[in-house]
């Protein structure tokens, strides 16, 4: 049995008292869930929030995102050293909301990716096409793009600790889920994309599934064999909808 992630994404939601609620509730009900790694990625001022509260859990944190230089003049941007300052394990890059809303290219979705390794972060790198690239056939063709310009940039080796996740953009808080036919099919051309390099990286690859997860369909996406988990989003702010989540994961 593959071990499982789950890593919540909450976006740009949180306040520090209902934070502090959430937290909480996440350390106590994931001490009993074994064989499931869990995590939550926050927004940047709740992060030394996150690790006063979860350290010394069972559960990790991270960021949402992260600049591509480690130091300089770019006001309003966090670098990765910054990020291992507040015990971050985890960042997420090139979410599709960061492509679109801020046209982040693969290569520079990619960068950040590097970035962050370089200083000791596992990256998560979100790949994913929207309901147009879907219905014209080519979805293949837009996920290999963007898997492609990280490995064009730090090689395969980049992807041996690393995660990757999934998210078609039509399935985003939109309530619509990919079939678990449908993601599965999306999550073994991913491995045999990286397998085409090196199939060792590609199996021990954790590849994530995002795009409306909820404790109601968790179980049957997990239980498909390429897909290692899932990053979850609205649900990820609902301790009990996430920590059913995280249990669906010890079930398959």
């Amino acid at each position: 049995m593959r071990r499982k992630l789950v890593a919540g994404n909450w976006k740009m939601h949180g306040a520090f008292a209902q934070n502090a609620m959430l937290l909480d509730a996440l350390r106590s009900g994931t001490a009993s869930i074994s064989n499931v790694d869990c995590a939550v990625c926050v927004p940047f001022p709740y992060l030394f929030q996150a690790q006063q509260k979860l350290s010394g859990s069972a559960v990790r944190w991270g960021a949402q995102d992260v600049h591509q230089m480690d130091k300089g003049a770019y006001t309003g941007e966090v670098s990765a050293a910054m990020l291992r300052d507040f015990g971050c394990s985890y960042v997420i890059v090139g979410h599709s909301e960061r492509r679109a809303y801020y046209a982040e290219s693969s290569h520079l979705v990619a960068e950040k990716f590097l970035a962050a390794q370089q200083a000791g972060i596992i990256p998560v790198l979100c790949v994913g096409e929207t309901l147009e690239q879907r219905e014209k056939g080519i979805t293949e063709d837009i996920v290999a793009e963007q898997l492609d310009a990280l490995i064009q940039l730090g090689g395969v080796q980049a992807l041996r600790n690393a995660v990757v996740a999934y998210e078609p953009v039509w399935a985003i808080g939109t309530g619509k889920t990919a079939t678990a036919a449908q993601a599965q099919a999306v999550h073994k051309f991913i491995r045999q994309r990286v397998a085409s390099h090196d199939g060792q990286i590609a199996t021990g690859l954790c590849i994530l599934y995002g795009g409306s997860v909820k404790a109601n369909n968790a179980a049957e996406l997990f239980a498909m064999p390429d897909i290692d988990g899932g990053l979850i989003g609205g649900a990820s702010l609902v301790a009990d909808e996430f920590l059913a989540i995280c249990r669906a994961g010890v079930r398959t």
